[in-house]
């Protein structure tokens, strides 16, 4: 297992570590043909659950990025599943590739490679990316928190004056 961090310090393997039940969001299996109208369901039902903003936008993205990789390099197809678990909206993405050995990739590779930053975009998307190997593949893990703190809407500048408003 390679945890690139978890905003609360659990490993995301585990379904329901310190007693949160896992409460099912989507599970829905995908090849290239599905991708699309999987990361507009994705959107939906993160926006359901409650996440929206840059936050939501970030972890479709992220989330899109690994199913686009299981695509390429997991064996052409497999499984998004997408729960709550208390304050948190977690996504794995499963794929059947077979193991190559070896870490993968997390890194930003050179700017004249084309390619290779599926992993690295997800983790900085999200800021906790978990890769699990399997003996029929790899899961990818992303969470976000439901609990953000809203940002800051910029409001006009009061301008102090002798007079009233006009009406």
């Amino acid at each position: 297992m390679n945890n690139l961090g978890s905003p609360d310090g659990r490993d995301s393997g585990d379904p329901s570590p310190g007693g949160d039940e896992a409460i099912p969001l989507l599970s829905e299996p995908f090849t290239a043909q599905t991708v699309t109208a999987l990361r507009h369901l994705l959107s939906a039902r993160v926006a359901t659950a409650g996440l929206t903003g840059d936050v939501a936008e970030d972890l479709v993205l992220a989330v899109h990025e690994l199913v686009t990789n299981a695509v390429l390099h997991g064996g052409g197809r497999g499984r998004l599943d997408l729960f709550r678990r208390a304050d948190l909206l977690v996504c794995e993405v499963t794929d059947h590739g077979q193991e190559s050995g070896g870490d993968l990739p997390v890194h930003l590779p050179a700017t004249n490679t084309p390619g290779g930053r599926g992993l690295w975009l997800a983790h900085h998307l999200t800021g906790a990316l978990t890769l699990t190997r399997r003996p029929d593949g790899l899961t990818a893990t992303v969470t976000a928190s439901l609990h953000t703190k809203p940002s800051a809407t910029p409001e006009s500048p009061e301008v102090a004056t002798d007079r009233p408003p006009h009406p």
